[in-house]
């Protein structure tokens, strides 16, 4: 997929002035002493039942008129393979703790249907079941991430799901998976026990379902190839007590990781969440504290972890977050669509970066949504498709999957708005295998040009370059009409000064350095 690239002088021709802004200063230094690894699984994604996300999303109707493999469609697989998508969960969500796996296999035309309850109220057709999703996570190159029900189902149920998928032995359910047209196991490794449990996935206290998790993880079996990462129901946002009673009530060596969910919700209203596409900018100002929340968030957290996990054996999950707004009018009000402008995108590389600097805690995440559902990664109308802002942000931060991790330190100006003030940049770097050195910066200030001087220890480069996501307005989308209103463009406001870095950060920007 090529992307079009142009610089910044050619921007400033078509209307973008990055220099009609006074000039606010910020330092960083970036240190090459560290161990640590930025997890690939960081940039994962998830794809639940729920409006288009599966049914008009990946899994398409025969006669839509689009590439396709089976009824997965092939234009999505190319840009998320673009982008390297490293894992998928599925199939929720709250709707993960109503499926029943059994449902989903054979022949589709026997498959039962079901109502989603938690979705909109539509019949399931079950039409894409687990075949379905293992072979979309074989053309997009990434492992599966399967939820079991722990709310609905029985630990037996979520026992032979795990045998049908993984087992290579003469079991009847082994038996049944190769006569369904799969003869080698799928060797699934990331397993989530139950999701939501505090909640949707049934409304239990942290000591009861820690008493299950230890329940269902008992006969969550290994077979040859296929060793289980069990991922255990974590807490609602600033829910510490429940974490604090899950890190103490099961063994370290029993799960893989423990789950986190949060949303940036622009006015904090459930009822009321705001407009994806117009909002002022006290109201930008105010969704961008709640994107920070983040920090504080995973901070405290790991701090309770750290308490009963000092060696860090148990991963933190975040594998439910992004900006939720109301939905786009006329639209389904169960089906979670809402558009995503150049805000989603900065809060998608604020909390990348947030991620990364915590990667020695937080090895894996998921974006709540993948295709038109919440902060989505890709729109489709029919056979349309387009690539969203934050699609453009995951595509420029991929450079960090799998790299060395490199600490920062930052002294960042604040952005202000009627007395109140948050930080005005943040930042996260890293190094990859060849040794090149990758620096994403955001500036979160709608109005001020940063410059941010760079003090790079014990890193060897000779020249900068860079990718920049930005347009005039803060409120800009991608629509089907206009698809690329915002995509990535050749940055150029870096350069070296001795053995320093200089960059000129534009207001409302995300960039990504590439140093060597």
């Amino acid at each position: 997929m090529t992307l079009k690239k142009l610089s910044v002088s050619a921007l400033i021709l078509t209307g973008l002035n990055f220099t009609c802004f006074a000039q606010n200063t910020a330092s960083l230094a970036i240190s090459n002493d560290s161990k640590l690894t930025i997890s690939k699984h960081i940039y994962g994604q998830f794809a639940e039942h729920l409006g288009h996300g599966i049914y008009g999303g990946f899994w398409v109707d025969k006669s839509l008129p689009v590439a396709k493999q089976d009824r997965i469609r092939l234009d999505v697989v190319a840009a998320l393979k673009e982008i390297k998508i490293p894992n998928l969960r599925w199939p929720g969500g709250c709707f993960a703790d109503e499926y029943h796996w059994r449902d989903g296999i054979g022949p589709t035309e026997q498959r039962p249907r079901m109502v989603n309850t938690n979705w909109g109220g539509t019949t399931e057709d079950n039409s894409f079941g687990t075949h379905e999703f293992l072979q979309l996570c074989s053309l997009l190159g990434c492992e599966p991430y399967i939820a079991a029900n722990v709310g609905s189902g029985t630990v037996e149920e979520m026992s032979k799901w795990i045998e049908y998928v993984n087992s290579n032995s003469t079991s009847t359910v082994a038996k049944l998976r190769k006569q369904n047209g799969h003869p080698d196991p799928y060797k699934v490794t990331f397993w989530g026990i139950g999701n939501e449990s505090w909640g949707c996935g049934g409304s239990m206290t942290p000591e009861f379902y820690s008493d299950q998790f230890k329940r269902y993880a008992s006969f969550a079996k290994n077979y040859p190839g296929a060793p289980l990462k069990k991922i255990a129901s974590g807490p609602n946002s600033d829910d510490y007590n429940w974490t604090d009673v899950i890190m103490k009530n099961i063994p370290d060596w029993m799960m893989w990781g423990i789950s986190l969910h949060y949303y940036t919700v622009p006015t904090g209203d459930w009822g009321h969440k705001g407009s994806a596409t117009s909002f002022s900018e006290n109201e930008y100002f105010e969704t961008m504290v709640r994107c920070l929340k983040m920090e504080e968030l995973v901070t405290k957290h790991s701090a309770i972890m750290d308490k009963y996990d000092p060696k860090k054996h148990v991963a933190l999950v975040v594998d439910e977050w992004g900006v939720w707004t109301d939905v786009e009018p006329g639209t389904n009000p169960g089906f979670l669509y809402q558009q995503n402008s150049l805000r989603d995108a900065l809060i998608a590389s604020t909390t990348l970066n947030i991620f990364n600097n915590h990667c020695d805690r937080v090895r894996a995440a998921a974006l709540a949504q993948t295709i038109n559902v919440l902060q989505s990664l890709i729109l489709t109308d029919k056979d349309k498709m387009l690539l969203t802002p934050t699609y453009h942000i995951f595509d420029m931060y991929k450079v960090h999957q799998d790299a060395k991790y490199l600490p920062v330190q930052l002294t960042s100006p604040d952005y202000v708005v009627d007395g109140k003030k948050l930080p005005a940049i943040n930042v996260s770097a890293s190094q990859d295998s060849a040794g090149k050195v990758h620096i994403s910066l955001t500036n979160l200030d709608l109005h001020n040009n940063i410059t941010i001087s760079t003090s790079l220890k014990d890193i060897k480069w000779k020249k900068v370059t860079g990718q920049i996501l930005t347009s005039a307005n803060i409120t800009d989308i991608n629509t089907f009409d206009q698809p690329d209103k915002l995509h990535l463009i050749n940055f150029t406001g870096a350069k070296k000064d001795g053995d320093n870095l200089v960059v000129v950060m534009p207001a409302k920007s995300a960039v990504t350095l590439e140093l060597e």
